[in-house]
């Protein structure tokens, strides 16, 4: 769409242009009116009589006209100009040979003059006005008003003859001049206007910064290269190029600086490019690579490779050593059809699964992405309604004090039941609620509810039960978790230690000074914290005194094969050993027989959580099983 006229900006065009042109008119008029001047000055010479007289009247007003142009008159000029030597033709022609007389020549001349220093209205005027007294001086001289006075050659009248024509030539060049004049000028616009219209495109079509082609380009070139391969036989590949470590380098160093970095990638990237290859930038620090191939695994493994390995070199950015690496999704035309946009989708999808895979590598597109994409979709599309109608639930499972057999807490678990009876798993739902930004909404409603619930047990008879939640790093974020706590142990009536917090050591690691403070907080009011499965991580012991741990939650990993490892025995053990050095009571999870209950008893473990005893259990039978239990 071309950007909308600027009026000032065409007024102030126009106005430039206005006096160019009439700077021009004004320079002809001049040149026009002193060379007539001087020729008619030399006619003079031998001028006898009446002819004396006229040329001496012209050469008045060719000095007023002269006049006129200086004082940047221009309109007066030019009529003066016109109407002067006009009248004295008609009057040389008049009293001399009429119609055959020498002065009839300069009509020609004068029409020149008009069409030159005039618009259309005074060319038209005065060839009317030319026309008009070519039948006056015939129908005088036929009527004989008028006898023709047909002199005999002489050298005054070729003198004569020779001012007109030098006149009329004169007026003739200038003319023809500022038609070329006008011819280059335009021709040099035109060649301008190419240029512009060349760089306009180039930009239409090209990444301003890397100077490659762009999106939209990158289309017409996937048509071109998709229709040369079909020729000689190949395929095509779209490898879609993601920097896995771009933002921190704006982060820190600024926009400039990842600016700079893209450039540089660019030249690498580029550099030993084959002919028929395509380098594009798609956008931010995304690019595509167009690349015909024969051998599917050999050649392609090769360029993502060669891609991989020059995204890894060392950058210096701003007197700044600076590495990245790249992740890249590849898909294949005709293989995976022939639609740009469709196989940019599909070499994206592929790419973020290469993200998945560890980063610096890459993922080939099969259509099993196709349908985890399609039911994450779909899935996110459900999970904000869900939550607005909260079609969620809280399912509890018990944690047992190993030695009384008391069920000395309840850990609350978020489930999502679907009108069929079936359940959407927490680990397909709770990441995509972290990534949409519905987390922090979700974690408010199951803290809440877990608090209302936990409250109305203890009501109900069992006034030490404690509940405990589990909390995604997301929830840290905003820096609001304490009010939030705070608020639903005010709502439900619960005192801050009938709650502990569940946090996984991987959470303990994102962030940690800012989780840090706020769980300190959270324990200086009395919550607990326990770090649940414990083992499949970092095992950080300085995590555990940082971060005010009670409780330590052994995984069931370990917890499954105790009674067949002795491996696993003896890390159980060495769990058990170091948590109660530091003070820490043990929950083992996923207990489900006897002789690992009365292991984990011999090995000293304070309490157990698993299917020996129950599995989760919506709130509506949370009071039968804490009964049971009772008895």
């Amino acid at each position: 769409m071309a950007p909308p006229a600027d009026p000032l900006a065409n007024s102030l065009q126009e106005l430039a242009e206005k006096d160019i042109y009439s700077q021009i008119r004004r320079h002809r008029l001049m040149q026009i009116s002193a060379v007539t001047a001087i020729g008619l000055a030399v006619a003079l010479l031998v001028a006898r009589n009446i002819t004396f007289t006229i040329f001496a009247i012209g050469i008045g007003f060719l000095m007023l006209a002269l006049a006129f142009a200086y004082r940047h008159k221009i309109l007066a000029s030019a009529y003066t100009l016109i109407g002067s030597m006009a009248t004295m033709l008609f009057a040389l022609a008049l009293t001399g040979a009429g119609l055959f007389d020498l002065a009839v020549l300069g009509y020609p001349g004068l029409l020149i003059f008009a069409a030159l220093l005039g618009g259309v209205g005074l060319f038209v005027s005065v060839l009317l006005f030319v026309v008009i007294l070519c039948f006056g001086i015939a129908w005088l001289t036929l009527g004989d008003f008028v006898i023709p006075n047909i002199p005999t050659l002489s050298w005054p009248h070729l003198i004569f003859i020779i001012v007109i024509f030098v006149v009329t030539g004169f007026s003739v060049y200038i003319l023809v001049h500022d038609i070329r004049r006008l011819m280059r000028s335009l021709q040099r616009e035109n060649a301008k206007v190419q240029r512009n219209k060349a760089e306009i495109q180039h930009l239409a079509h090209h990444d301003p910064l890397t100077n490659l082609p762009n999106r939209l380009y990158g289309e017409a070139l996937f048509t071109q290269s998709l229709i040369a391969c079909e020729q000689k036989k190949q395929n095509l590949a779209l490898l879609f190029i993601d920097l896995d470590n771009f933002k921190p380098v704006n982060d820190a160093l600024g926009h400039a600086a990842g600016d700079i970095l893209l450039e540089q990638l660019t030249l690498k990237l580029s550099k030993d490019l084959k002919p028929d290859q395509h380098l594009i930038r798609f956008g931010g620090d995304e690019f595509l690579l167009l690349a015909p191939f024969t051998d599917y695994h050999q050649e392609l493994e090769a360029i993502a490779e060669t891609v991989i390995q020059k995204c890894a070199s060392k950058f210096k950015i701003l007197q700044t050593q600076v590495v990245i690496s790249a992740s890249i999704g590849i898909t294949c035309a005709p293989k995976e059809g022939s639609d740009f946009k469709q196989l940019c989708r599909q070499a994206d999808v592929a790419m973020y699964q290469a993200k998945k895979d560890g980063r610096n590598t890459y993922h080939y597109y099969d259509q099993s992405l196709d349908k985890i994409s399609d039911d994450k979709f779909k899935l996110l599309q459900l999970l904000r309604p869900a939550l607005i109608e909260q079609q969620f639930q809280l399912y509890y499972q018990p944690m047992v004090n190993l030695q009384s057999g008391e069920i000395s807490m309840v850990e609350a678990l978020l489930r999502w039941p679907q009108p069929d009876g079936s359940m959407i798993a927490p680990d397909q739902f709770i990441p995509l609620a972290e990534s949409s930004g519905l987390i922090n909404e979700l974690g408010r409603w199951v803290i809440q509810q877990a608090c209302i619930n936990c409250a109305k047990q203890r009501e109900l008879g069992f006034p030490n039960l404690r509940v405990a939640v589990n909390l995604s790093a997301i929830q840290f974020k905003d820096g609001h978790l304490q009010d939030v706590i705070e608020s639903a142990l005010q709502h439900a009536d619960l005192p801050p230690n009938a709650l502990e917090l569940e946090l996984t050591e991987s959470l303990l690691i994102d962030d940690g000074d800012q989780i840090q403070i706020q769980l300190q907080a959270l324990s200086a009011i009395g919550i607990t914290i326990a770090i649940d499965d414990f083992g499949t991580g970092y095992s950080n012991l300085g995590y555990l005194r940082n971060f005010n741990a009670t409780t330590l939650k052994i995984d069931r990993s370990f917890i499954t094969s105790l009674c067949t490892a002795e491996h696993d025995e003896s890390l159980v053990k060495a769990i058990i050993s170091m948590a109660a050095s530091l003070g820490l009571k043990t929950v083992a999870e996923g207990i489900e027989d006897k002789a690992t209950l009365n292991k984990l008893i011999a090995l000293g473990c304070n309490n157990g959580q698993g299917y020996y005893w129950s599995k989760p259990i919506p709130e509506d039978r949370l009071t039968a099983l804490l009964a049971n239990q009772r008895q």
